[in-house]
């Protein structure tokens, strides 16, 4: 190595709290041409140095990634000086930590129609697909447990679990529909769901326990928050539902046969046409309110991760709104220039993350004054092709999250970064253009689980460096 290459001093620590991963307190001269891989070897040097002090052991090279005041590294020392103004004078202080791997692919499952909705209960997959059929995959007893027609009279658009054995489905028909799992074991209940009318007398181990009217055009997104016993519901007739999982809150409402007929086109199937005679007799419940204030269609709606009263939407009309659902008012909207389609708050930090029709992913400060575009969005994330319009955080680091879009692939992101840090392709033979990728979720025990027009249902694992 030349003498005369430039260097400069750096200081390596690690917020992990093994400590066999620390390294000694003192700067070290590096070349500033050194990029990740450079100072992983150095840093993997300097750990295995300090365990040969304790005892010889084999050593097993791990990958880091690095940060400088909380932002990753993405270029050589060199290039991150002359971009941020700084000399080779300054000591850096450079945080290293374990990298994060590609995800491997594990499993793709087939399904007959298009998979609008994915959501995880630990080994549980729930699926919600165009033509109406809600599925209960067993990943751990590779097995789907149960399969059910919703009853719901046009495609489904997105299914949540409530408890293990409640969950809740939203459709193109505009309503919401609530199902108890009669033969589950679990002893969570949902009061008054006594109903004993079954959606489907061949299928009397899934029941009905009501439908929810109020919206007039489409529900296309769901949130659950089982601490305040609530669900809110994003639709199409830009408003946004809230609703109680305890029925006993909601008022009763009448059966309307023409309004349910108008769902109902020329070309629905005999079953579905059938099938709208016995809803009937279940029981139906209006909203406990009606938030109005988005100009266009709902998009997505979530519940703030620290306080069940309050919620964020995101919507057509380019803005992503905050609610205080006690007084059901809009206290803040924060305005862009793009139509905004999915939504995530991010564990710890509070950050909002949302997918536009741009093709790029904004990261919003929800605390931030919303006075001006400059002090609403923190950052953009590109890389997409097309609609961002389903996210989901890893469940093991609060920095990372992933993104569905309908260029047919989905993405991780690292916040601290603005680079897309792997891309997962669809395991299918469609061309792209005709491959969406629809819904997304993501936990510890499955994976990154997601599905589409391929009518797949893809699980992708995370891999931890050890």
């Amino acid at each position: 190595m030349s003498s005369t290459q430039p260097q400069i001093k750096i200081k390596f620590f690690t917020k992990d709290p093994l400590e066999t991963l620390q390294v000694p307190d003192t700067a070290l001269f590096v070349p500033t041409l050194l990029k990740r891989y450079g100072l992983s070897e150095i840093v993997n040097q300097l750990i295995q140095d300090q365990q040969n002090k304790i005892e010889k052991l084999e050593y097993k090279i791990i990958p880091f990634d690095f940060l400088i005041d909380s932002q990753i590294l993405t270029t050589s020392i060199d290039e991150y000086l002359v971009d941020n103004g700084l000399s080779t004078e300054v000591i850096l202080n450079l945080e290293y930590k374990k990298s994060v791997l590609p995800p491997i692919y594990l499993n793709s499952l087939n399904n007959n129609d298009w998979v609008s909705s994915i959501s995880l209960n630990k080994d549980k997959i729930l699926i919600g697909s165009y033509d109406g059929i809600i599925k209960i995959y067993n990943s751990s007893q590779n097995k789907f447990e149960k399969k059910f027609f919703s009853n719901h009279l046009n495609s489904i658009k997105d299914v949540k679990w409530i408890t293990n054995s409640r969950v809740i489905s939203c459709g193109n028909d505009n309503q919401l529909r609530l199902f108890k799992l009669k033969n589950n074991n679990s002893t969570e209940d949902i009061q008054n769901d006594d109903n004993s009318d079954s959606d489907d007398p061949d299928n009397s181990e899934i029941k009905t326990l009501a439908i929810l009217e109020g919206h007039k055009y489409p529900v296309v997104k769901l949130a659950v928050n089982t601490g305040s016993n609530k669900i809110l519901s994003a639709s199409y007739d830009n408003t946004i539902g809230i609703w109680s999982t305890n029925l006993n809150e909601m008022t009763s409402i009448d059966f309307n046969s023409d309004s349910i007929s108008n769902n109902l086109s020329s070309t629905s199937s005999k079953k579905r046409r059938k099938l709208f005679v016995k809803d009937e007799f279940v029981r139906r419940k209006s909203p406990l309110s009606l938030l109005e204030d988005h100009k266009q269609p709902v998009e997505d709606i979530i519940f703030d991760a620290n306080d069940s009263s309050v919620a964020y939407s995101v919507s057509q009309d380019h803005t992503l709104k905050t609610w205080d659902l006690f007084t059901s008012r809009c206290v803040d909207t924060k305005k862009t220039s793009f139509s905004l389609l999915s939504l995530l708050q991010l564990r710890n930090s509070g950050a909002l993350i949302s997918g536009s029709s741009a093709r790029h992913i904004i990261v919003i400060d929800p605390r931030a004054s919303s006075s001006s575009k400059n002090t609403t969005i923190q950052s953009q994330l590109v890389g997409h092709k097309n609609f961002v319009v389903s996210l989901s955080q890893d469940p093991s680091n609060e920095h990372i999250f992933a993104s569905a879009s309908h260029d047919s692939t989905v993405k991780l992101w690292d916040i601290r970064s603005n680079n897309c840090l792997f891309t997962i392709k669809r395991n299918s033979e469609l061309p792209t253009n005709s491959n969406k990728v629809l819904g997304l979720d993501w936990n510890s025990e499955i994976g990154i689980v997601s599905g589409g027009q391929d009518k797949k249902i893809q699980i992708n694992k995370s891999v931890q460096v050890n």
